[in-house]
């Protein structure tokens, strides 16, 4: 059986099954330099090859030793597997000069798509000979270069079917099976933790976080995106990515020989004619974070179709683009993004909706040739490589509002919750000592609730339906204060919210109040509730009409008792109730 699947592996090729690709050649293959003595992996294998982690490490380490004025490393982490997660820090003068504009280039949160690194290995290497000295007068970079170090020596020629090249490439999850970039609410591995901390320390101005993606054919080879305005909880900051970010990125793909295009997908694989899906994302992937933190980010997202060499190149191209882009328009962006720090709305949209009515735009794709296959028995599409643009395509972008919650003043969380404070310090929210005495919070209570069918990202998620009581009289002492008139404040808001998509109780932090920890047996329990209807006659009627109304409960023993032991003093009050107590005045 191992010969056989040895031989299958030797006879079938990592690409032949794919489609037929359109020819390209582009300015940016000037950059390409094979046999300069700091040449790359990637150069001198002509754009096949992409270094293994300790090949990686070395030529980091080999970079510093050719500029150590300007470059020094810094390991950020440790993998789960003991590896160290290395970011080299790169500046004109060896310190980071805070006038200048400060780059974060993140590769490898998902290490197949490791297009990053090599690009920003050449973009460095041509920085340490001089022929960049431009790029280090203007910014600051932190790089790093493969932040799921694990995945990426999870490796081989068969990880990614719809991808072309690397030859070998890393596995999308860690070596927890975890996806890294679903990590950013919930910090569970170790990668993503590093980058908050990354961030808190250097705050930088921009954040590009480097993919490669799945999905239908189509003629753009460099796709991107940020969150738009419409969608937007730093608006400011993304009417800037849009208007002076974007054009330049564009305009210097185009003269390179590159095809920039909007990151949106394809409602149905099988129909182009449908639509396309324009994403906006939750604060669980890197992008959605970024625009809940007024952190301005980037995600790239290189088309995995077209050949790794294309691929590679038009990184460099990109990050060139955000470079004149940001350091060109400084001024302007560190003031939104002050002025989105300091405002916090009244309302925050925690839950989105596709619209039902599209946008549309003329969409540079590939023509397909639709045919009827025996193995999965329904209609499927071929590429035939001939390029055709679909005009006036719908788009249909997330943009319907779900779901919105009032914006408190506070969150009061019990230092009991500490793993829930260790994760608000992580992501740089501050939190402060109750103290006092008040009588007008509100305390949630779930009243209905639906667990997943299956774990994801490890957590068992869980959605409910709440019910907002009024509570007094509580002693502070013993709370942590999350104010959210702070510089994450709308951060704080979807992670404390349980409404909110990604928020901790979403994630499934709090399960524990959905257990019952104290029970009654019924010989104390019947008497007591006999009084207890007897001295309360609103209760002994609200008792006999859920009998006369509520068949299942008029015969289910267990519910009636189940219904009167939740009316004693003696019932477990932790259940079914959210420990995070909410303040509004």
């Amino acid at each position: 059986m191992f010969l056989n699947a040895l031989l299958l592996t030797a006879a079938i090729s990592a690409v032949d099954h794919l489609p037929p690709l359109t020819q390209w050649q582009g300015q940016s293959e000037r950059l390409l330099q094979p046999t300069n003595p700091l040449a790359t992996e990637f150069e001198r294998s002509n754009g096949l090859v992409s270094p293994t982690y300790i090949e990686s490490m070395a030529y980091l380490d080999r970079l510093v030793a050719s500029n150590s004025n300007q470059f020094k490393l810094e390991t950020i982490g440790t993998s789960d597997a003991g590896r160290a997660i290395k970011m080299l820090i790169a500046s004109e003068n060896g310190q980071i000069d805070k006038n200048k504009a400060t780059l974060l280039l993140q590769a490898g949160i998902h290490s197949g798509e490791i297009d990053g690194k090599d690009a920003t290995f050449m973009m460095l290497r041509d920085i340490a000979q001089g022929q960049r000295n431009d790029i280090l007068k203007r910014v600051n970079i932190l790089f790093i270069p493969i932040l799921n170090v694990d995945g990426h020596e999870n490796a081989s020629r068969f990880n990614r079917i719809n991808q072309r090249g690397p030859e070998v490439m890393g596995f999308r999850t860690n070596g927890r099976n975890l996806n890294l970039n679903r990590d950013y609410t919930k910090l569970e591995t170790p990668g993503v933790q590093a980058v908050m901390r990354v961030i808190n320390q250097y705050q930088p101005d921009i954040y590009v976080d480097m993919h490669v993606t799945d999905g239908a054919d189509y003629q753009y080879d460099i796709t991107y995106g940020s969150t738009p305005r419409f969608a937007s909880d730093s608006p400011k900051i993304a009417e800037f990515i849009e208007q002076k970010i974007n054009p330049v990125i564009d305009a210097k793909l185009s003269r390179f020989g590159h095809i920039p295009g909007p990151l949106i997908f394809v409602m149905n694989k099988r129909e182009l004619s449908e639509g396309l899906a324009g994403w906006v994302a939750t604060p669980r992937y890197s992008n959605g974070w970024g625009d809940l933190n007024n952190l301005p980010t980037i995600l790239l997202e290189n088309h995995s179709l077209k050949p790794y060499k294309q691929r590679v190149l038009g990184t460099y191209v990109f990050l060139d683009g955000v470079i004149d882009a940001v350091s060109t328009n400084l001024t302007k962006l560190r003031r939104v993004v002050k002025i989105e720090k300091e405002f916090m709305p009244r309302e925050l949209v925690v839950a989105r909706g596709y619209s039902k009515t599209p946008k549309h735009i003329d969409f540079l794709g590939i023509e397909y040739e639709k045919f009827f296959s025996e193995l999965s028995n329904q209609q499927e599409v071929r590429y035939t490589g001939k390029v055709k643009t679909f005009e006036n395509l719908p788009v249909f972008w997330r943009e319907e509002v779900v779901e919105k919650v009032k914006v408190p003043t506070a969150y009061y969380l019990p230092k009991s919750w500490s793993n829930i404070a260790a994760k608000l310090q992580n992501h740089g929210i501050t939190l402060e000592r109750g103290y006092g005495v008040v009588n007008h919070l509100k305390q949630i209570k779930v009243v209905d609730h639906q667990f997943a069918r299956a774990p994801f990202e490890n957590r068992l998620q869980v959605s409910g339906v709440f019910e907002y009581q009024d509570i007094s009289n509580i002693d502070l002492s013993g709370y942590f204060k999350i104010s959210t008139a702070q510089l994450s404040g709308k951060l704080a808001v979807h992670l404390l919210q349980p409404e909110a998509e990604d928020s901790f109780f979403s994630w499934g932090f709090f399960n524990s109040i959905f257990q019952r920890t104290e029970y009654s047996e019924n010989y104390a329990l019947l008497p007591f509730a006999e009084k207890m209807l007897a001295s309360n006659p609103k209760l002994k009627r609200e008792f006999e009409d859920k009998l006369a109304n509520d068949k299942d409960f008029k015969n289910n023993a267990k519910k009636r008792l189940d219904w009167l032991y939740s009316k004693t003093p003696f019932y477990d009050g932790g259940y079914l109730t959210y420990p995070i107590l909410i303040d509004y005045e």
